[in-house]
């Protein structure tokens, strides 16, 4: 992955009284009744593959120049209210895979550790880590680095708020993320270095 993904941030709070007002309209139109659209007639069937159109690109507010993190912080209100409605759509969801397997345990608490443990995971996998027996790996080496220098930034960003287990664990798993690209950016180098061919007369 040689570029980093464009997103765009939505601040769905200024859509609300516009969902409002759509809401409105389509409850007023809904008591007038619609005329039956009329039958197309037959087409015959389509023959071999179909094209679809790609669609017309949308352009962000990073290409028109705006910033997307100018908009407004949430509220601390809004965050309790989106905290609380998370928590318990999350609770929701664990008891109805609790009432499919009765058996299931409690599910583990998040950590520090398991952020940390999931970046390694990623980029080994990126690195061709997992590969099955017998089959070529699938090497990812530019998302591979951008997920090793994830890594680094928390560690940076972090620094002095861990504590000694935690700081331990990061950079233990930041050194050998970073041995790992060592030994395969340098196999991917000699992939690319031929045998120069032996001058004629000697054996």
């Amino acid at each position: 992955m040689s570029d980093s993904p464009k997103f765009e941030v939505i601040d769905r709070r200024k859509f609300k009284a516009e969902e409002e007002h759509e809401s409105g309209q389509q409850a007023a139109s809904a008591a007038k009744p619609e005329p039956e659209p009329a039958k197309p007639a037959a087409a015959a069937p389509a023959v071999g593959p179909r094209l679809v159109e790609p669609a017309a690109p949308v352009e962000t507010e990073a290409e028109r120049g705006e910033d997307p993190f100018e908009m407004p912080p949430p509220t601390a209100e809004e965050t309790d209210e989106q905290r609380t409605a998370y928590d318990a759509s999350a609770q929701r969801v664990e008891d109805l895979l609790r009432a499919q397997n009765p058996a299931m345990g409690a599910p583990e608490a998040v950590t520090f550790d398991h952020l940390v443990q999931q970046l390694y995971v990623s980029a080994m996998l990126q690195m061709g880590a997992g590969t099955p027996q017998g089959q070529a790996a699938r090497v990812d080496i530019f998302g591979a680095r951008q997920t090793i220098d994830l890594l680094d930034i928390l560690a940076e960003k972090t620094k002095g708020n861990l504590t000694d287990t935690e700081d331990r664990a990061l950079q233990t798993v930041l050194y050998e993320a970073r041995m790992a690209f060592l030994e395969v950016s340098r196999m991917i180098a000699l992939q690319g270095v031929g045998v120069p061919p032996q001058p004629k007369g000697n054996k």
